[in-house]
């Protein structure tokens, strides 16, 4: 297919790969070691009920726990919708950012992988919120993705997170830890 449409954009191979991987998409983890980063069983063994139950209390708790953020992660996956969170976290590692010479060019790449239109990993903002985004990026601060990445994270919040919530992944993982109680 490739050498008969050398002028395919990654966009196309993006999705082709994702259409390749429907059958390999499952909403439910028996075996962990795909989503838990470092070292899977040790991580699964630390992990407790407690925890992984206060995840439900809010959203920014499961942002803030690494293993809830790398649950929530495997879940968006599923979805076909893990790029709002990695807009997310790139906004959040962009706001770390101390030299001045790298925030335009982390601003750019950010820009151009997320909010742009046909951008590879293009997130659902409103128009007024990507032209202010545009307009903030003439003079890039610290703050220039903040309403996106607010709208971003309302979205995930209200619609992602609740059906997180009831996923196999949340609810198998909520059962190994009490299995393990037990």
């Amino acid at each position: 297919l490739t050498p008969l449409l050398p002028h395919i954009d990654h966009r196309n191979r993006g999705m082709r790969t994702r259409l390749g991987c429907l059958s390999h998409k499952s909403d439910s983890y028996n075996d962990f070691t795909a989503i838990l980063p470092d070292k899977p069983n040790r991580a699964l063994k630390r992990l407790s009920t407690e925890e992984a139950t206060r995840w439900a209390d809010s959203f920014d708790i499961l942002l803030s726990h690494k293993y809830g953020l790398a649950a929530f992660r495997a879940f968006l996956k599923t979805e076909f919708s893990e790029e709002n969170l990695e807009f997310w976290l790139a906004c959040e590692d962009f706001k770390k950012t101390r030299s001045a010479a790298k925030l335009a060019s982390k601003a750019q790449r950010i820009f151009e992988e997320f909010i742009d239109v046909q951008a590879p990993r293009e997130v659902n903002i409103d128009f007024q919120t990507r032209e202010l985004t545009r307009r903030n990026m003439q003079e890039p601060s610290l703050t220039c993705f903040d309403q996106a990445q607010g709208k971003v994270h309302s979205l995930m919040e209200k619609d992602s997170y609740p059906r997180f919530l009831r996923s196999k992944i949340y609810t198998d993982l909520l059962s190994q830890t009490q299995r393990r109680l037990s």
